[in-house]
């Protein structure tokens, strides 16, 4: 089988190395990372190759009708259409659908003008949370209990200093108090299935401290979040959506990302995105071993039904982050403890190093080229051999100003999650 994968980051390493233990796989445009660990890299558009199976990586161009545009060639698409899309595309659209379909989620308010979005901020209450309602690659989401730092936020965003067009648009809406999970599930159109649970840390400091990033590190599964916990968030809320999506005549096929924050009262809906997410991904593909071909192509086929998969063990990922980050990244700094390909200097058993933002220099070292750079992932029997090898990998790799969490699944391996 032949398969395309869209993307460029760790994300698409994590995709692109799991297909390729049954397919034969091709990663348009990919990263240096990528082409050393021996995945065929391309910059020819993914509409121009031939293909079995299209797996689209990031939201971007599913916002932008990659989809539809690979599907009127009578290719299979692992990738929403345009109109599945805007659950990711424009928040204000997603809460819309949400109130519809009846998916139990924070109050909020959408605001374009700063006077009406200020006054009812006055009536929240702290922790305040603002998001633009364009995409913003991870980052147009502040978190705070201060109302003077909420305020900040909302002005700078609607100046469109901060994010632009993405940014002329907000929601507002009550911070939710709980655990968050991240519960992504296949859907071909009609049947959904769901994937292991996963956790990632947003912030960039230790103990959740710090600005929001793209993901600091992830784990899956989630030992404490039983079998019936799944269940109460398959029924309350992706259930319902993917009922909402036929009701509209939306075909999706493909991922649902729905971030959870597990309340007292209940699972709730934070966010969906219309993709895998990253780091997750890191953490799940490793769980499925060579399954991941035949699954993804069933979803895209609407044969999703047809396929029995079963994860496997547990997997941690620990994200290296370039200087600054997440405020700014710096490119150039050369990486040390990586072999010619991309890999370990000093493999350690079940550990895999997805690039995200690498590259290499003219003397053929990898280096920095991007805010995330490495996404360091251990796969074991369990969570705490898994978390062990994946720091045990970590302090082999080494680059000027480095950024990285040292708690990732600390919590969970204790049992105090």
């Amino acid at each position: 089988m032949r398969v395309v994968v869209v993307g460029s980051g760790g994300r698409e390493h994590a995709l692109a190395w799991g297909l390729a233990k049954t397919a034969d796989v091709t990663v348009t445009p990919g990263n240096a990372g990528m082409a050393a660990h021996g995945l065929a890299c391309t910059t020819t558009p993914a509409t121009e190759l031939e293909a079995d199976l299209v797996v689209i990586g990031p939201e971007q161009p599913l916002v932008e009708g990659l989809a539809e545009r690979l599907r009127a060639q009578s290719k299979a698409v692992l990738g929403p259409n345009t109109d599945g899309a805007q659950l990711e595309g424009s928040k204000a659209f997603m809460k819309d659908f949400l109130a519809a379909a009846k998916v139990p989620t924070a109050a909020y308010g959408t605001f374009s003008d700063v006077e009406s979005a200020l006054s009812f901020l006055e009536t929240m209450t702290p922790p305040y949370v603002i998001k633009t309602d364009g995409l913003a690659a991870g980052k147009g989401v502040l978190v705070t209990d201060s109302l003077d730092d909420a305020r900040a936020d909302v002005r700078h965003k609607l100046s469109g200093d901060a994010f632009g067009a993405a940014g002329a648009t907000i929601i507002i809406e009550e911070g939710l108090t709980g655990e968050e999970c991240s519960m992504m599930v296949l859907c071909d159109g009609t049947t959904v299935r769901a994937l292991a649970t996963s956790q990632d840390f947003k912030r960039v400091g230790d103990g959740g401290t710090g600005p929001n990033t793209g993901g600091m590190g992830a784990y899956s599964p989630m030992p404490h979040v039983a079998d019936d916990v799944v269940d109460d968030m398959m029924a309350r809320v992706l259930g319902p959506t993917v009922t909402e999506l036929q009701r509209r005549g939306i075909d999706y096929r493909g991922v649902l990302y729905a971030g959870v924050m597990l309340t007292a009262t209940g699972p709730k809906l934070l966010e969906y995105n219309v993709r895998f997410g990253d780091p997750e991904t890191e953490v799940l593909i490793p769980l499925y071993g060579d399954q991941v071909a035949e699954l993804l192509l069933a979803t895209a086929t609407g044969r999703l039904g047809t396929v029995e998969v079963t994860p496997s063990g547990a997997a941690v990922t620990v994200v290296l982050a370039s200087h600054g980050y997440p405020e700014s990244s710096r490119r150039g700094d050369r990486i040390t403890g990586l072999a010619a390909n991309g890999q370990l200097a000093a493999p350690i058993e079940g550990v895999t190093v997805f690039h995200a933002g690498t590259a290499l220099d003219d003397e053929g070292h990898f280096v920095t080229n991007g805010g995330r750079v490495l996404a360091v992932t251990a796969h074991a029997g369990d969570l705490a051999t898994a978390r062990a090898r994946a720091y045990e990998a970590v302090r082999q790799i080494d680059f000027p100003g480095r950024v990285l969490r040292t708690d990732i699944a600390e919590l969970a391996t204790k049992g105090l999650a």
